[in-house]
């Protein structure tokens, strides 16, 4: 008989190792709830009341009559999941059932395995939910607990929120209505609304044929019982006949309106004792304590009656529509409560407390946002998302064509981008609408004394007339209220405006279906209103999927793109799957910092007046060109921009034609000024440019095809013939640091594991030598190498890469003056090496080719400016980087 053989011991598993603080930030348990949904949909449905059932059925997108698209639904189907099978949990404790598989899941706990969820981390894949890890993420979700239950729902504009929002009441007050004493449904609806705009667009939800999202047999139920109240100012008063049934809609923050804590003077106690003066044995002795608490203002009161009036109501449901108006922090302060927490959800708090006294209860608070996310962060309260590219990818968006637009003054810029508009809508309706276009101003005279004689101007070469324009400022004096019908109209067959010249009117809730183009030159004061005010174009408008097209700035262009990752990481995870050697590494600071003196040098300019011979050169024919020209690219997409082209449009830039008069009339305005050295003739002027080497001839013919060379080369240039200028230098020393201290223990960075190189393994030895960060990203081979070569140079005592932040996180920058714009810039040096105890060496790594560019060459000389004793500045070409032939930068 055979031995059996022995068991082989049980191998010992490996403990999960701990998850980060940006994992835990970045867990999105909405999407594993979701799937949880999905999965269990039949069983889920089997405990829901028959009512919810016939009006999940009437909504499926499966009815080929249902009205709600695809994610409004399945929004709903997750209200309606966390209202009756999860009775209204809060997150964390739903999250804490799920993972423990308790309460309501589990009856359900055979079908999914939390255990078993991955996620990546730096170190790979990790098991979110082994017992080691699952603390941390609750105790997060944990510390937003309000007194409520708070549920967040993250559509993209244009999915339908406010039509969304709307059947969810519908659903509460007719389940309300059969089950009266069912605490999970509300009885009542409070809507807040950001702004003027918002509740305007909220008025919807009374206008809309209610029997599109409610069976039949139910519409008359609702149109019945359903009251609408709409507090648009702060002293308006709410009259609720019923208890039951009513939709309250506020723009206002603050319904409760506290008395003033601060201190009262002696003189306001003597006056306002009440206690003192109702004392005795009067009447009024007996309500001296009420009466000091009265209000004061009619204001206060009518306040205070709303208040008294909502108390009086039950099982209240709070609604905020449009809560992504405010996008970043103030989102986060919009949302959830704590020191920071603005007076909206103090509001809600109050409120709720004030309920809970009376016998009744905030049944919950259900926020309606654009974005699940704060920056790089997840918002745990959030139970359902559907993002901007899953809404254009689906049709329920336009798609998007974006044109940037350099080197192009403003009213060049209006100019092209209203042609260009013009056609491509041309003759052309849309549902019977015609298309529109929004242009941005940043301010009301800007829009009165340029913009708008500059539109119309165009719209007069087009043969458009001005009555297509529509202005809306928000000024009385140049908006009229005939204007504002207008604009409240302009989503329907018989406005005839098309070209609207707005101003700070971007935000929430403008929702212009017939909107096709947004133009927008000027960088604004806030980069967010970049973001909403171009998405305003994007509503979806016919059967068949349209384009919006937005015009910006060079500037603006990078500013969108900017905002887009912060509120809805469009670029980042779509980086990831488009170019998957790339991952995300989060940037730490090695102490002690590291600090490096420099000297900025300050200068003072003084001019002294020079003959100027005959014969002059002002040196056009070294001119490059083609930082002249008017370029416009184009391209398809929002995540996954598709080049489709640039051409020079110069020619059809509007420019200014110069007689030989007009010329030394305009140059005369800039030199024959006394620039301290006595002034300059126009005469003295036209003299010199007439027997100039150039030539009159070339010169007019340069500046009538190319304005700006008059002003940028011409003019600056005879400046300098007729002129000596002495510069006087006042150099200050100053120790910085190489990099500042991150708010969140850490930076972000994306790159190719190729070009990384980090700090601890084999290269702990260079400790002392480099790395003030723990990780060092490279944009390219040769910087990678040089960094790699200087580790191992016996001459290099110290070497820093400080080329990788570069947006304000370090104090080692320096101002140049941009060739291109003028303007002040900075930059961020590539490399510092130490050579010796007091010498150190700005080394920038650059591609052969740009070498002798213009704005490497700026870069360059202000470099220089703070050169001294103790730094220097080298360049080094790449292809030299590359072979490690360096050794040129340790000479001189």
């Amino acid at each position: 008989m055979a031995k059996a053989k022995k068991a082989a011991p049980a191998k010992k598993k490996a403990a999960a190792p701990a998850v980060s603080a940006d994992s835990i930030a970045d867990f999105a348990f909405f999407s594993y709830l979701w799937e949880f949904y999905r999965q269990n949909k039949k069983a889920i449905r089997s405990s829901y009341k028959d009512l919810t059932k016939r009006f999940l059925d009437f909504n499926d997108v499966e009815n080929p009559s249902a009205f709600l698209r695809r994610p409004q639904f399945e929004a709903l189907e997750m209200y309606v999941f966390i209202k009756e099978f999860l009775d209204n949990a809060p997150v964390h404790k739903i999250f804490n059932d799920w993972h423990s598989k308790q309460g309501n899941f589990e009856r359900l706990a055979k079908s999914y395995d939390p255990a078993q969820q991955l996620e990546f981390g730096a170190e790979g894949q990790i098991r979110l939910f082994d017992e080691k890890n699952y603390k941390a993420v609750f105790e997060r979700m944990k510390s937003y607990e309000l007194p409520y239950s708070n549920y967040i729902f993250a559509l993209t504009m244009g999915t339908g929120k406010t039509i969304l929002m709307a059947t969810c009441i519908f659903y509460e007050f007719l389940l309300a209505n059969k089950f009266p004493k069912d605490k999970r449904y509300c009885h009542n609806a409070l809507i807040f609304a950001p702004d003027k705009t918002v509740l305007q667009a909220l008025r919807e939800m009374e206008t809309f044929d209610r029997g599109k999202v409610v069976p039949p047999e139910y519409v008359n139920f609702l149109d019945t019982h359903i009251q609408f109240h709409y507090l648009q100012e702060a002293g308006a008063t709410l009259n609720t006949v019923s208890p039951a049934f009513n939709i309250i809609v506020s723009n206002a923050q603050k319904i409760i309106l506290k008395k003033v804590s601060k201190e009262k003077t002696a003189a306001q106690r003597l006056f306002k004792d009440t206690k003192n003066v109702y004392q005795g044995s009067s009447a009024f002795s007996e309500a001296a304590e009420l009466l000091a608490d009265a209000a004061e203002t009619d204001d206060e009161l009518r306040t205070n009656q709303r208040f008294e009036k909502l108390r009086r109501l039950e099982q209240i449901g709070v609604y905020l529509d449009e809560a992504h108006h405010a996008f970043g922090k103030d989102l986060e302060k919009d949302l959830h409560a704590g020191k920071d927490a603005k007076s909206l959800r103090v509001t809600i708090n109050e409120l709720a407390a004030s309920l809970r006294s009376n016998g009744t209860h905030v049944v919950a608070c259900y926020n309606y946002t654009g974005t699940p996310y704060i920056g790089r962060t997840v918002l745990p309260e959030v139970i359902y998302s559907f993002g901007l590219k899953a809404a254009i990818d689906e049709n329920f968006l336009k798609r998007v064509r974006v044109a940037s637009y350099e080197n192009v003054k403003e009213m060049d810029f209006l100019q092209q981008v209203i042609a260009d508009f013009w056609e491509k809508h041309k003759g052309k309706r849309f549902e019977g609408m015609l298309p529109k276009m929004a242009i941005f101003s940043a301010t009301v005279d800007e829009v009165v004394k340029k913009v708008r004689p500059q539109v119309e101007k165009t719209l007069a070469k087009l043969g458009v007339p001005a009555s297509a324009v529509l202005v809306n400022v928000g000024d009385d004096k140049y908006t009229s209220n005939d204007d504002i019908r207008e604009f409240n109209r302009l989503d329907s067959q018989g406005s005839e405006k098309q070209f609207i010249l707005l101003v700070n009117k971007g935000g929430e809730g403008w929702n212009c279906r017939s909107l096709f183009g947004v133009a927008l030159h000027r960088e604004p004061k806030s980069k967010v209103f970049v973001l909403q005010s171009t998405m305003r174009c994007l509503r979806a408008i016919s059967p068949i999927q349209q384009t919006g097209h937005i015009y910006l700035s060079h500037e603006n262009e990078q500013i969108l793109e900017e905002e887009m990752q912060q509120n809805f990481r469009i670029g980042l995870e779509d980086l990831k799957r488009e170019e998957s050697t790339k991952k995300r590494y989060e940037i730490r600071v090695q102490q002690p910092p590291r600090k490096v003196k420099i000297t900025r040098v300050r200068s003072m300019f003084k001019s002294e007046r020079r003959e100027v011979a005959s014969g002059v050169d002002l040196g056009l024919a070294s001119i490059d060109l083609d930082k002249y020209k008017a370029i416009l690219r184009e391209s398809e997409g929002i995540t996954q921009r598709r080049q489709l082209g640039e051409k020079d449009i110069s020619e059809k830039i509007e420019r200014r034609e110069f007689s030989r008069l007009t010329l030394v009339a305009e140059i005369a305005r800039y030199l024959g000024q006394d620039h301290q050295g006595g002034l300059i003739s126009a005469l003295e002027i036209e003299e010199a440019i007439v027997h100039s080497k150039d030539g009159l001839d070339t010169i007019l013919e340069l500046v009538n095809t190319y304005n700006e060379i008059l002003y940028r080369e011409i003019i600056p240039r005879l400046f300098q013939s007729y002129y000596k200028i002495s510069e006087f230098k006042n150099p200050e020393s100053e120790e910085i640091a190489l990099v500042r201290e991150p708010e969140g223990g850490y930076y972000v960075v994306t790159a190719d594991p190729d070009m990384v190189v980090k700090s601890g393994g084999e290269n702990t030895r260079f400790a002392n030598r480099s790395f003030h960060l723990d990780t060092y990203c490279f944009d390219s081979n040769p910087e990678r190498q040089f960094f790699l070569d200087m580790l191992k140079e016996a001459r290099a005592k110290e070497v820093y890469f400080t080329g990788m932040l570069t947006h304000g996180q370090s104090d080692f920058y320096i101002h140049y003056i941009d060739p291109e714009s003028h303007s002040v810039r900075s930059y961020y040096p590539d490399f510092v090496v130490r050579i010796s105890d007091n010498k150190w060496l700005i080394v920038e790594v650059k591609g052969d080719h740009m070498l002798n560019d213009p704005i490497v060459e700026a870069k360059r000389k202000a470099a220089e400016e703070i050169e001294g004793k103790t730094l220097e500045y080298r360049i080094l070409a790449g292809t030299m980087a590359n072979r490690s032939q360096y050794g040129e930068i340790f000479e001189n």
